[in-house]
Formats: structure tokens, C-alpha cells, sequence
């Protein structure tokens, strides 16, 4: 029996080259100054905690934000690239921004952004925590510069998940310049009212993947523009907002692209839109290659539409230069509509929709006017069910 207990002890003491552990330092903004009160600034003490992780030479630090904390945060920008190949921010507690828009301090150049990520590869933010910036009295500013809640910029592998976004003063969540990101089980929240307070932008990106993500806002729950290609969005609950949306592309003549994107398994809770594809007059470009599929509209007032005329807040005059938008198809969508249309698909008589298919289509009105489609200049294929009634 002893030469037993001797045995296990001298496997206890083996070198740690066996029994090891992870090489994970976890930095606790509390230890370098931050209050968690909800009053005191501690964007100081967030900086010096990023500045400890992004320098450490362990293999995966973990900057930390523990619960029971509410934090008060000016723009913060954590920038890279950092010594280690990974990198965590673990947020557990809540963050808050100013609640008036005279008090925000910005000390950088990107008072557009409230926490702004850039140049930091294998990055991991996960937890539980509420990113609330309490942007009432920001939607009744007219001020271009309202501040994007999270912003991440020119990184790749990127994992964000568990988070939730409340009340940002504009867009609440931005990928931007960046690659193989996957976004998971978040939860965003805005009143319907709200102006420009994007769920999730995607802008110039590639390989992003979101899914198991309830948004509810003022404007789109997910926006896709220039630049982006090979997306998969999955498993989303979109409403209150104005669905999800490529565009807008092409406005003021600019050549915009947009290709390769999957949105499959997504609920529509009396949302102005649904699926929708919105491009501007004299734009240039492409949207192709584009799925939507399995949707549910509960009640959304333009369940299914493509838009070649968009125009936003301007005077719009027609031209003859479009966005080309090929490749569409919409597949497996039902439910009811508010609107006048169910499917609409209004396109350019010069640039005009082609290679759209419209498979197992059956939304019902949900007032007691008939459900209707309207098509102009779209070009492709109908299979199977077919209510209301759509000619291509």
C-alpha cells in the first residue's frame, strides 16, 4: 500500500509538461482602477487592463469584466495587434455609456465608436453582460456622429457570444474589414422607434457566420453592404425592425458588391420587412448568389421584397445605372402580411432582377384584405406553392 500512495504521489509532482495548466492569465479590470458603480469613469482603467492583455506574452490572456459590476465607459478603443495569438474579453458585468450626449469624452479620433476593437486576431468576447448605451436623448440629436455601440475593425477569427445590446445610440453592433467572424446567442434591444439602431452591420467582411441571435430595433436587425460575401445567418428572431436587408448599394453612384450569403431559419415579428434587397438608382455593382430560405413572417408588413429604388431622406430622380441583383432566391417563406404586398419585387427596366426564384412561397394576408404580389422587371422561376399569386 505505501509503495501505492508513494506511486500517485510521485504522479502528482511530475513536471507540468503532464498535469498542465493552461497558460491563461485572467486581468481583472478591478485590479487596475475600474469602479463598478455605474457613476465613476473607468474608461482610464479599461485601457490600462487592455493594455496588460494585449502585451502579455501568454498563450490566451483573458481581460475580465466580472458580474455584480455596472461599468460607466467613454469611447474606448482596444487596439492590437497583440503579443498572443488569442485573446479573451470575458464580460460578465454590464457596461454603460453617458446619458447625456454633452458628457461623453473623446479622446480619440474615433468619436464615431464606443468600444472600438481594431487589429486583434483571435479574438474571443464572451459573457453575459449588457453593453446599454442609453441613447435616448442621442435620437434626438441630428448629429452624424452618433457613436456605433461595439465596433470591430480589420480582425480575424473572431467569436463573439452570450452578450446582449441595449438602447445604443446608433448601430449596436459593427463588423467591419474583417474575416471568419462567428456571432452567437446575442441578444440586442431597441425600441421600434429608435432611428438607426442597426442590430448587427456587416460592412466589407467575408466568412461571417451569425446564429441563435433575438434582435429587436429601429431599424435593420441585420444590414449587409459593400464588401461582404460568404455569410451564413441562421436561427434569428427579427422584430420589432426592418428585417434583414443587403443594402442599401450603390448610393451616390457608388459601386457596391454583395455575393454569397445564406439566411435561413429566421422568425419576422411585425417587422417592416422581411427579406429584402434595397439598392439605389445611378449605382453600380452586384448582388448576387443570394438565399433566403425557411422564414416565418408573423404579421411583417413587406415580407419579401427586392427595391431597386430605394431612396432615403432624398430627392431621387431616375436613372438608368442599377445595381445588378441576380441569383436571388426565396424559398420556404410563410406567414402573414400587414402590408399591401406580400411580395414585391420592384426592379430596374434597364438593369433589371434576373435568376430569381420564387420556391414554396405562402404568405396570407393578416388583415382582411387579400394578399397581393407585385413584379416589375424581375426575371426568373416559380416552383411549387404560389400564394399570392407571383408572375416572373
Amino acid at each position: 500500500m505505501k509503495m501505492l500512495i508513494s506511486y500517485f504521489l510521485a504522479l502528482l509532482l511530475l513536471p507540468s509538461l503532464i498535469f498542465s495548466v493552461p497558460d491563461s492569465p485572467v486581468f481583472n479590470v478591478l485590479d487596475y482602477g475600474a469602479v463598478g458603480d455605474g457613476l465613476s469613469d473607468s474608461t482610464n482603467a479599461f485601457n490600462k487592463t487592455w493594455e496588460a492583455v494585449c502585451t502579455s506574452s501568454s498563450s490566451s490572456p483573458t481581460m475580465y469584466v466580472p458580474s455584480g459590476n455596472t461599468f460607466l465607459i467613454h469611447p474606448l478603443k482596444l487596439s492590437g495587434p497583440c503579443s498572443s495569438p488569442g485573446v479573451t474579453i470575458e464580460m460578465n458585468g454590464n457596461i454603460v455609456a453617458p446619458i447625456e450626449p454633452s458628457e461623453w469624452t473623446c479622446l480619440t479620433t474615433h468619436c464615431d465608436k464606443w468600444i472600438y476593437i481594431k487589429h486583434v486576431n483571435g479574438l474571443t468576447v464572451r459573457g453575459n453582460g449588457t453593453i446599454n448605451g442609453r441613447g435616448h436623448k442621442w435620437w434626438d440629436v441630428n448629429d452624424r456622429r452618433k457613436p456605433t455601440a461595439f465596433d470591430i475593425s480589420h480582425c480575424q477569427n473572431i467569436s463573439v457570444s452570450g452578450l446582449s445590446f441595449k438602447d445604443n445610440p446608433h448601430v449596436h453592433f459593427h463588423i467591419e474589414n474583417s474575416e471568419f467572424a462567428t456571432v452567437s446567442n446575442i441578444t440586442i434591444d431597441a425600441p421600434a422607434k429608435s432611428p438607426n439602431t442597426d442590430g448587427i452591420h456587416l460592412s466589407s467582411s467575408r466568412d461571417v457566420t451569425i446564429n441563435h441571435c433575438r434582435i429587436g430595433t429601429g431599424d435593420d436587425c441585420i444590414s449587409i453592404v459593400d464588401g461582404c460575401s460568404n455569410l451564413k445567418i441562421s436561427n434569428i428572431i427579427c422584430g420589432p425592425g426592418h428585417g434583414i436587408s443587403i443594402g442599401s448599394l450603390g448610393k451616390h453612384g457608388s459601386n457596391d458588391t454583395v455575393e454569397n450569403v445564406l439566411v435561413s431559419d429566421v422568425v419576422f415579428i411585425k417587422s417592416t420587412n422581411g427579406a429584402r434587397i434595397k439598392t439605389w438608382q445611378g449605382g453600380r455593382g452586384y448582388a448576387k448568389n443570394i438565399i433566403f430560405e425557411r422564414i416565418l413572417s408573423q404579421d411583417s408588413h413587406n415580407p419579401i421584397i427586392i427595391d431597386q429604388f430605394y431612396c432615403d431622406h432624398e430627392n431621387c430622380i431616375e436613372q438608368d445605372l442599377a445595381v445588378q441583383v441576380s441569383g436571388i432566391t426565396f424559398r420556404q417563406i410563410l406567414g402573414t402580411s400587414q402590408g399591401e404586398f406580400a411580395v414585391k419585387l420592384d426592379c430596374s427596366a434597364k438593369v433589371p432582377c434576373t435568376g430569381i426564384l420564387m420556391e414554396d412561397i405562402y404568405i396570407r394576408s393578416g388583415t382582411k384584405r387579400e394578399a397581393k404580389s407585385y413584379t416589375n422587371s424581375a426575371h426568373g422561376f416559380v416552383k411549387g406553392q404560389n400564394t399570392p399569386e407571383i408572375r416572373l
